[in-house]
């Protein structure tokens, strides 16, 4: 379920070739165990298209076919089974077969994403702005919507990307004084892991703090899996949706007298699996470690070349620092398992 008061959903897209299934299959594969609950694929051909039959028989994700200039490619995305469609209504064709695409999604209920990029605005909105400005992005999403509209159908996601995050977030906010549809989410060609994470983070931040966002994508320069999980730790700082472990860890200083920054990366790279939502506390020195640690459901407060283990606010004991990551991970999965058994 997208919008009307659903969870935000988490998406990504695969970057393997659609026309190689089992491939992507794969892909799909481990976005799932990430998190991911909506996969989009690329759809450039007929062979791709067709593939999407494959790969529905292989994957309970629901699949979103990326559409653009050729109409036929979205009827048979539709035929093969997929989930829901990305399209701009204005560069798949005329009315008519835009008319077409609406009625095999409207056959079957398959929503249609109208997805604006600022990046391919339509030369009349350029002429008439100058340049994406956020005005020219939501006037062409009202105009895609006005073309679904006329032909009777409101099953209808909308996204307005920019690579600017401020033109993004502005954009978003006028859309939403003007219409009610689900929105997607997301910073067009943020980046790479780094900058792009920090890019997504502001803008997507900003956006889902004012309660703007039914759905999400962190668009990143690397292994889509990522962007999953840097779209949870968005979510799970804004206490929107908590999935997997926080991780508290102090960002060290001249006090510290253990390998905190070593620690606490072992640590987050041991517990990535988990999907539970469990606070792990990683501190380094006595100031604010034994404060952090108890509020955390399992830490460590570190002393010279040792740490103490806190559960539940409870001192449990001295460990060597060669032990506590050992430490730290075998108590994050004792409650895990003992949080499955109660179930």
């Amino acid at each position: 379920m997208i919008g009307g008061g659903a969870p935000v959903a988490v998406q990504s897209m695969c970057n393997t070739d659609t026309r190689d299934h089992k491939a992507t299959l794969a892909q799909i594969d481990q976005l799932g165990q990430a998190g991911c609950e909506i996969v989009r694929l690329a759809v450039p051909d007929e062979v791709a298209a067709k593939a999407i039959g494959k790969i529905k028989k292989g994957t309970a994700l629901p699949l979103i076919a990326d559409i653009h200039f050729d109409y036929r490619l979205a009827i048979e995305a539709v035929k093969q089974g997929v989930d829901g469609l990305r399209i701009n209504p204005g560069n798949i064709g005329g009315k008519d077969k835009v008319s077409e695409v609406v009625r095999a999604c409207r056959d079957r209920s398959i929503p249609i994403r109208i997805g604006v990029n600022a990046g391919s605005l339509e030369k009349h909105l350029l002429e008439k702005y100058g340049h994406p400005t956020p005005e020219a992005i939501v006037e062409s999403a009202l105009g895609h919507i006005r073309i679904l509209e006329e032909l009777n159908f409101g099953d209808i996601k909308v996204s307005l990307k920019a690579s600017d995050v401020m033109v993004t977030v502005a954009a978003y906010r006028l859309f939403s004084q003007k219409s009610d549809y689900p929105l997607h989410i997301g910073i067009s060609e943020a980046g790479t892991l780094f900058s792009g994470t920090i890019k997504s983070s502001v803008g997507l931040g900003i956006l889902l703090a004012e309660g703007i966002g039914d759905t999400m994508r962190v668009s990143l320069t690397a292994d889509p899996v990522e962007e999953v999980r840097v779209s949870y730790e968005i979510l799970k700082s804004l206490k929107i949706r908590q999935r997997g472990v926080n991780i508290i860890s102090c960002p060290t200083c001249g006090r510290t007298e253990i390998n905190i920054i070593g620690l606490a990366q072992e640590v987050e790279r041991r517990l990535a699996h988990i999907k539970e939502p469990i606070t792990v506390a990683v501190m380094g020195c006595v100031v604010n470690g034994p404060g952090e640690a108890r509020e955390a459901d399992v830490g460590i407060a570190g002393g010279k070349g040792v740490g103490l283990l806190f559960k539940h606010g409870e001192i449990v004991k001295k460990f060597e620092e060669t032990e506590l990551a050992d430490v730290l991970v075998r108590e994050v999965e004792a409650l895990v398992k003992k949080a499955g058994s109660s179930q």
